[in-house]
Parts: structure tokens; sequence; C-alpha cells
């Protein structure tokens, strides 16, 4: 049976013992109806996962002692970054859940020209706050032990200044190169622009050219912003990274 995986904000140490965050620990004893003796697995996000299991359970929580910590080797050799516009509620949060399944490494969420929400102070701080336990229940399924950055949203402007150096993309439908050919086979770096449900406007194009971003082209068909970008990532994944 495959055990509950659970992620905890904490260093691994065989041995140890750790309190599960309460709202794990919620659903491993209140819906799974898991008891002491039971086990699940905890993953610290940064490539360490264990078998654990549940020593205590209280009104507060659950405390698991932690087994032998191991490095499980099911992260992608692409090292992908998904720049993507801002899109609205469920739908940023599908392309957050199902980019985290497909391997993504990092997540940069931006505003651009024809983008469609906004997001100031508290309600920003509480989107970013949703975003990330989207991208970690996403790996607690998935089975990913490392949890994708998901940086918090900011100008197209702002985000291209920061960039690391990597094999820049831009989608686009009238595009002539395709993902088998823009990656060269060395290339291990790459960062995925995807616009909001509007596109890219003229002036968002000229910022992401002027920065070394090329274009790319997904088949005949004009792709809606939550199927653009994780339809990019599988196709990448087949012909360069860890779907063969």
């Amino acid at each position: 049976m495959r055990l509950t995986r659970v992620h905890v904000d904490a260093g691994l140490r065989a041995g140890g013992e750790l309190e599960l965050p309460e709202t794990s620990a919620a659903h491993l004893t209140r819906v799974l109806r898991l008891q002491v003796g039971d086990s699940c697995v905890v993953f610290d996000g940064r490539g360490h996962e264990a078998s654990a299991q549940i020593v205590a359970i209280d009104k507060r929580g659950a405390r698991v002692q932690v087994g032998e910590v191991r490095t499980p080797a099911n992260e992608s050799p692409l090292r992908i970054t998904l720049l993507q516009g801002v899109a609205r509620g469920e739908k940023m949060d599908l392309i957050l859940q199902k980019g985290a399944e497909l391997g993504v490494t990092a997540f940069v969420p931006v505003f651009s020209d024809r983008s469609e929400v906004k997001l100031e102070g508290a309600r920003a701080t509480k989107r970013l706050e949703h975003w990330r336990g989207v991208v970690i229940s996403a790996c607690e399924q998935s089975g990913r032990a490392w949890v994708p950055e998901v940086q918090p949203p900011v100008a197209l402007a702002s985000a291209l200044a920061t960039l690391a150096p990597a094999t820049r993309l831009l989608l686009d439908p009238v595009a002539s190169m395709n993902c088998r050919t823009a990656i060269a086979a060395d290339q291990r770096d790459i960062v995925l622009a995807v616009g909001p449900e509007g596109g890219w406007s003229p002036q968002d194009r000229s910022l992401l050219e002027a920065q070394g971003f090329l274009g790319v082209r997904l088949g005949p068909r004009v792709l809606r912003t939550e199927t653009a970008g994780l339809a990019a990532i599988a196709a990448m994944q087949a012909l360069h990274g860890d779907f063969d």
C-alpha cells in the first residue's frame, strides 16, 4: 500500500522525532484514521524523504519518529523555470499543480500589460501562500522530495532582470521553432515564458526578446494559458527530459 506523504519544513534525522504540520496531522488522524504505530512518509522539500511512524497523537496534532533518510532519484534532468503570466483563480492553481507534477523547478508569476488579475499587499501575500500550498500538495501526491520555488508575483520587467542564464523560450503560435529544435542536447536550464489569458502584448514581447527569449510553436492550434505551458513542459520532458 502506498503511504501518505507529508511535507515538513525541517531537517530529517534518522531516529529523530518531528511534529507534523497541523493540517497534515488532522488529515492523517481524522480523515485517514491513522493511529499510533501507523506509518507515513515525510519529506523536507530539499530532496530528502524518510519513512516515519506515528508515536503520539493529541488534540494539538501528531508526532512521528523518522526512519532511514533517503534521496529519491525522481527529479528531471531538465531544470525548468516557468515564467507564467498570472491567470485567474483556479486556472493558476491548475498551472502550479500540474507544473509541479511534471517536474518544474521554479515558478515565476508575472504581471504583464494584458494581465486580468491585480494583487497587492495582504491579498498578494495570501495568494502566494495559497500557491505555495498548492505546489506542496502536488509534491506530496506525485512523490517529489524537492518542492519547487514559487516566487512572489512581480511586474514582467522586474522578473526578467533577475533571471539566471538559461535557454529562454517564449510560446508563440506563429514561431518557426518547436520544442525539438529549440533546446540543445547539452542544455539543461530552461526558462519558459507563457502569457496570461490575453496573451503577451507587443511591449511584453519586446521586453522578452530583448532578454534573449526565442519563439517556440506548439503545433497548429492556439492553446489557452492553462494548457500551453503544461503542454510545452510535457513535450520538453518527452524530448529532452525524463519521459523516456
